[in-house]
């Protein structure tokens, strides 16, 4: 089953009027169209949805992990966030790291306890509710569409029932097992097999309920804590009670008259903010041609280039000070374009901090015109493994991401968020400070150190190649990882990419792999695309289209959908 995933899905991009939902699972979809159809707001089909993939793919995401919202608001033009990552126990320190025998050279696996920060994705998703919802629908009425799916169990999905097997594989290989509550009968579920997670559906069930306390105290908090606990862990209840979302102010950049918005550290949104300033200063990239050899080399350095800056400054910015005003201006990005030559790699870049993770993405945009871009995610596929007793969901393991060079700002430290991956991100046109900004798309790609690099290829295949959103998705991509036990940077281009670009980008010095097919194209990240209107069309002005229909694509390397009405 490898070799035979079709490179593009060949589909028709949505077209819709009154609303729009895109996901990587088609069950997750259809609960979130039920709600923009039963009243509710972006918002809440975003939360929805987040729910409802907690259950059909749990490998990747779930209330054992993290979220980041991005919402606009159509009456305003305002753009609001939450951070919903968390963070790591009190009793984490570098001292106790050191003193459990733990090194920089020598970290905790990564299915270690060690490794689970405060899983903030409730809360995100009750202050989502609260503070961007219609206020029409009560949260248990949003969650209810995941609790049924729960209770009366859904067919697995294709990909997402080969990834299961895979990490179940992993945890065992890595001396873990899943709990029985993400099995059946000991095994992962097959591809058309119904699995059902009652014990999940009391997770949100009560949550719909009583909100923030009934994850955060009681009998899930302390299903938690004794797991942690038993496997090695310091988290302790009071960790758990005194966390809470954080609401910040996005962060963005202008390019050729639309402006890209995401979210500021512990979040990557910036990668992708640098990596899009260092490519304003190749205007000839729509000349180059899309994935040629000159277009790859350019978008391959500058991520080089944005990826070691957020190694070294990405962090929790209460613990350290991150200078976004020099990183973010285009004179920083001028200097950075310039150490760019298009005859030879650059030689002597230090490697960013790279592993793999599962994640998933989504967006909403409802018939008022409000849009809801969220990621949620457990990192690593199952997260640490770890599943509380009866609660039908495993426990990230973004700790991981933390470093244990003393000097780092990103160094461990008690009650701190590690450099978080996971970015959501929407698309404006550039107004002048009078107006409000008007909504030109909600996107996103999710897998780890990929996201920055996806966003960037997909708005820029919209952007400068003109392709609608199912395109610019199914169209082939490049991912930038550096391997560690290689000590060198890879290129990492997918089935699709011509072999003389391959070839051509190995002789100015890149170590590329290629071709990418199969499953293992997963590494190249899940994307979800709605945008306002087709404006990356040159002659939608001409035609006369009407500008508030909804166009949309998912991604044809998960297992989803856009759906509209």
């Amino acid at each position: 089953m490898d070799t035979d995933l079709p490179f593009s899905s060949r589909r028709s991009p949505v077209v819709c009027l009154h609303g729009c939902v895109a996901s990587s699972q088609h069950t997750a979809s259809l609960v979130g169209l039920d709600i923009l159809k039963s009243g509710g707001n972006a918002a809440d089909a975003a939360v929805a949805i987040a729910a409802a993939l907690a259950v059909t793919e749990p490998g990747s995401t779930g209330p054992g992990g993290d979220a980041f919202c991005l919402f606009y608001n159509a009456k305003t033009g305002e753009i609001g966030g939450i951070n919903g990552s968390g963070r790591s126990a009190q009793a984490q320190t570098l001292d106790y790291m050191e003193s459990r025998g733990y090194t920089a050279e020598a970290p905790p696996s990564v299915f270690d306890a060690l490794n689970v920060t405060v899983p903030g994705a409730p809360a995100c998703w009750c202050d989502t509710v609260q503070m961007f919802g219609s206020h029409r629908l009560a949260l248990h009425e949003v969650l209810s569409g995941a609790v049924k799916l729960a209770e009366e169990g859904f067919p697995v999905a294709e990909v997402t029932a080969h990834h299961w097997e895979k990490s179940v594989s992993a945890l065992r290989d890595g001396g873990k097992e899943l709990g029985g509550d993400l099995l059946i009968d000991g095994h992962a579920p097959k591809c058309g097999q119904i699995f059902r997670n009652t014990s999940l559906a009391h997770v949100l069930k009560a949550l719909g309920e009583h909100g923030k306390p009934a994850f955060y105290q009681g009998r899930v908090a302390q299903a938690i804590v004794e797991t942690i606990n038993q496997n090695g862990g310091v988290m302790t209840l009071e960790d758990l009670g005194r966390h809470d979302s954080e609401v910040i102010t996005p962060i963005s950049t202008d390019y050729k008259g639309v402006r890209l918005w995401e979210l500021p550290p512990n979040g990557q949104g910036l990668v992708a903010l640098m990596f899009l300033n260092i490519l304003e200063h190749f205007p000839q990239l729509k000349a180059m041609g899309h994935n040629t050899a000159n277009y790859i080399h350019v978008l391959v350095e500058a991520v080089r280039l944005a990826l070691i800056d957020a190694r070294h400054y990405v962090s929790d910015p209460e613990h350290v000070t991150i200078p976004l005003e020099t990183l973010m201006s285009k004179s920083y990005s001028h200097q950075q374009a310039q150490r760019i030559s298009m005859e030879r790699v650059m030689e002597h870049v230090e490697p960013a901090q790279m592993t793999g993770s599962e994640t998933v993405y989504f967006c909403v945009i409802d018939s008022h015109g409000n849009a809801c871009s969220f990621v949620n995610s457990i990192y690593a596929n199952f997260g640490t493994g770890l599943v509380p007793k009866d609660c039908g969901f495993s426990l990230q393991n973004r700790g991981s991401n933390f470093s244990l060079v003393r000097t780092d700002n990103n160094c461990v430290a008690g009650g701190k968020r590690p450099y978080h991956t996971i970015i959501p991100a929407l698309l404006t046109d550039s107004p002048t400070k009078s107006e409000k900004p008007r909504l030109l798309a909600a996107f996103g790609v999710m897998g780890a150190f990929m996201q920055p690099q996806g966003h960037i290829q997909v708005l820029l295949n919209m952007l400068e190649f003109e392709m609608n959103p199912q395109r610019a998705l199914d169209a082939p991509r490049v991912y930038v990882q550096y391997d560690h036990k290689g000590d060198e940077w890879v290129v990492n281009l997918e089935e699709g990419v011509d072999r003389e670009v391959a070839e051509e980008l190995q002789r100015r010095g890149h170590k590329v792999n290629w071709p990418v097919g199969g499953h293992k194209r997963s590494r190249f990240g899940r994307g979800q695309i709605i945008t306002v209107g087709d404006w990356w069309n040159p002659s939608a002005t001409h035609a006369g289209l009407p500008s508030r229909v909804l166009w949309a694509g998912s991604d044809p390397r998960a297992d989803g959908c856009a759906l509209g009405y």
